[in-house]
């Protein structure tokens, strides 16, 4: 029973860390990162199982995780209302091509990171970006400006000076 009630609070510990540690930061791991969490992991399981090594407490540990992750999910689905406190919300971090610098410092995400985020997406300067949106998962959505072609529309809804055949 004590194995169970430690990965129960161990398990709610972790989801507290990465809600604070931030989305940005868990987008995308560097390898120092990733081995700071195998770590973590290691110390995780020596603070859950305290070095009992048998199956029964792993199988016990695991399978609390595992109810634990399945009991957020089905909560998050169930009652819509605490999907923004389990999982996040999309924030806004640039709007009408601007940057909304307050925003990004709150979400620790730097100018440099948006960038790279842009340029992966094929997107070369910050200026033809309407909006960008820092979703939940850490990644960057990114909504371009709208051009209309250049050409006004007349009433009869071709183009100006485009050409019509009869």
């Amino acid at each position: 029973m004590e194995i169970i009630v430690r990965a129960l609070v161990v398990f709610f510990f972790l989801w507290v860390v990465t809600r604070v540690v931030g989305r940005a930061s868990l987008s995308e791991v560097t390898t120092f990162e990733l081995l700071i969490y195998v770590t973590m992991g290691d110390l995780v399981q020596q603070s859950v199982t305290q070095q009992d090594y048998s199956l029964t407490s792993a199988f016990l540990a695991v399978g609390m995780f595992a109810l634990l992750t399945i009991g957020l999910s089905y909560s998050s689905w169930r009652w819509p209302r605490l999907r923004p406190l389990i999982r996040g919300t999309p924030v806004m971090v640039m709007r009408s091509g601007a940057l909304l610098t307050d925003v990004m410092r709150s979400q620790r995400l730097a100018t440099d990171d948006l960038m790279a985020a842009a340029r992966e997406q094929g997107i070369r300067r910050l200026t033809d970006v309407d909006v960008a949106v820092l979703e939940t998962d850490g990644k960057i959505s990114f909504f371009e400006v709208q051009n209309d072609g250049g050409g006004e529309v007349d009433d009869s809804g071709a183009a100006e000076g485009a050409s019509t055949r009869e």
